[in-house]
């Protein structure tokens, strides 16, 4: 979340530094600009490469991930900015360029902050829904009623889920089997039923 955080923060600050360009330009320039453009695109690029292997299964290694894609964004439009500066002698478009940039990074730190956020807060990740697991759920065999369902997300894309059933004259064991086959398919690879036999 500090992470995402972070990255909000500095696209803001590219944002208000962009407004404050456009009010008043300054001179660029452009080949050492585009020099320092081209070694940070290069850096964030390949350390995002070596860091974000598996970056979609973990909400800390994504915030990472971010952060870098985020500076190399910076970099690149940095760098486009200085080549049309050059070609142009438009300083406008270095404002221009970088207000776009900030929005494009706050945009993504923001969809990072939401899941960072629901992932604090245990609340039920994005793509579940409360009602089809619970049906799924009754529509076991043997089971009468479903209580004490709770789903959160344990980072990434893992969930998990915790539920008791009521069942009436089917085994514990083999119900058990089929709950977690059908919770599979659910996307739940991670879950713990409690099974409470009526006589």
């Amino acid at each position: 979340m500090i992470n995402g955080l972070l990255v909000f923060a500095a696209g803001l600050l590219v944002v208000v530094e962009g407004l404050d360009r456009l009010q008043r330009p300054e001179p660029l320039v452009a080949g050492p600009v585009a020099v320092a453009a081209s070694a940070g695109i290069a850096i964030n690029l390949l350390s995002a490469r070596l860091f974000g292997g598996e970056s979609h299964l973990d909400l800390n290694r994504r915030a990472a991930v971010l952060h870098l894609l985020s500076d190399a964004a910076v970099s690149a439009a940095v760098l486009l900015s200085a080549i049309l500066v050059a070609l142009s002698g438009r300083t406008e478009l270095d404002a221009i360029t970088a207000i776009a940039v900030g929005a494009a990074v706050m945009v993504s730190a923001y969809g990072l902050l939401k899941q960072a956020l629901a992932a604090s807060l245990d609340a039920v990740p994005e793509g579940q829904d409360l009602q089809l697991i619970e049906l799924a759920l009754r529509g076991l065999p043997g089971v009468i009623a479903v209580s004490e369902l709770h789903v959160w997300g344990l980072g990434g894309r893992r969930v998990a889920l915790t539920a008791h059933l009521q069942v009436q004259g089917v085994p514990a064991s083999d119900l058990l089997r089929r709950g977690e086959e059908r919770l599979r398919q659910l996307g739940i690879e991670h879950s713990t039923l409690q099974v409470e036999p009526i006589p």
